[in-house]
């Protein structure tokens, strides 16, 4: 299996990292499938569990695509599930896609002699890129589910790899002092811990949650950092604190399943689903943090809900392309914030995100500047 396993790992590294990127040999070199034993496949009627050892060929052709791998949705882990667990799918940890990690790295911009904390073990796959790259010492790595923690640091030793590995609320004190802090998972805010773990002259890579944007900041000598919005995206899960999520806005919310609400209107543009569309969530979960979108199509029908923690929400019902009647309600008018994105867009071609200026306080406050539009992150 090892020669199989190399070649294909020499295939992903043709195909995510250029030829003459420092990169290129950590990918090469990394077996993936160690880390990966058992995923979650997404199915129409609920999540299907894939183990590797049962079927080699399928884990090493998994393994080595440039795919995300889910390996732990609600609070079961794939290593603990039977295939006759079918959870919903609800991501709660993974092996995120390499051309993405790879890239998250080369934004932060790490070089030799450097200590670097990697914030989201998951798998542990890379920190074993980075710990080829770095070599152990100078690599950490933190989850916030002693499970994930165990399971990395095993399966790390048995790539040849020992860094400090450590379970740790990413948002709360840190471990140490770091040169680069990278997260693959995304924050609601930048966490005044990090900047105060990051050294002189430091940077950190994170994502903000809700959104697509990925923040690249070096340290200030106030404390806190300035850079800008990467001219790329990512979507990240959020950092958790506990063993899973907290219940969903639409469980807390089931009247905005199919009450007519405080106000009904006719929206001006065709039901979207603002999940997949990257730009238009960001810019709503700038303008509205912590505003939750979902979906459903039946045939023909389309629905769309937008909800709040303040209890507001709103959802917009309509056949195909047609005109949508929008319900709405509470403090907020989630639809008409909606409608204004999507105007802009429109009218203009661009919202405009990537590229803009970004200032972190000390304490984490964190301030987009783009011309004469300003987004702030308390």
């Amino acid at each position: 299996m090892t020669a199989a396993w190399k070649d294909r790992a020499a295939a992903l590294a043709e195909e995510v990292t250029h030829p003459q990127s420092r990169w290129r040999d950590a990918v090469r070199s990394t077996p993936r499938h160690l880390f990966v034993p058992r995923w979650w496949w997404a199915e129409k009627d609920g999540a299907l569990l894939a183990d590797g050892a049962s079927n080699p060929d399928l884990w090493l052709r998994a393994a080595y695509r440039d795919m995300t791998l889910v390996t732990r949705l609600g609070t079961l882990h794939a290593d603990h599930a039977t295939p006759d667990d079918h959870p919903a799918w609800w991501s709660t940890s993974s092996s995120t896609l390499p051309s993405l990690t790879v890239q998250m790295f080369r934004h932060a911009r790490p070089a030799d002699g450097m200590d670097v904390l990697d914030v989201g073990t998951g798998s542990g796959y890379s920190a074993g890129l980075l710990c080829h790259r770095f070599g152990d010492r100078r690599i950490t790595s933190i989850d916030v589910d002693p499970y994930l923690v165990e399971a990395a640091r095993e399966r790390l030793a048995a790539a040849g790899h020992h860094p400090e590995v450590a379970t740790v609320d990413a948002t709360g004190p840190l471990p140490g002092t770091y040169d680069r802090i990278i997260a693959t998972v995304s924050v609601p805010r930048i966490p005044a811990s990090w900047l105060a773990a990051l050294r002189p002259g430091g940077r950190l890579m994170t994502t903000i949650e809700g959104t697509s944007l990925i923040i690249g900041a070096d340290k200030t000598a106030d404390g806190g950092a300035t850079g800008r919005v990467e001219r790329d995206w990512a979507g990240f899960m959020g950092a958790r604190h506990g063993a899973d999520y907290p219940p969903r806005l639409m469980t807390q919310l089931p009247h905005a399943r199919d009450q007519d609400g405080d106000e009904v209107t006719t929206g001006r543009y065709p039901v979207l689903s603002v999940g997949d569309a990257w730009e238009v969530k960001t810019r709503l979960a700038l303008a509205a943090p912590g505003t939750e979108v979902h979906y459903e199509q039946q045939g023909e029908q389309r629905t769309a809900w937008l909800l709040h923690p303040d209890g507001s929400w709103a959802r917009a019902e309509a056949h195909r392309f047609e005109a949508p009647t929008v319900h709405q309600s509470g403090p907020r008018r989630l639809w008409d914030e909606l409608e204004l994105i999507r105007h802009q867009l429109n009218t203009e071609g661009s919202i405009g995100l990537y590229g803009h200026r970004v200032d972190i306080a000390p304490d984490g406050a964190c301030r987009i500047t783009g011309g004469d539009w300003t987004a702030a992150i308390p």
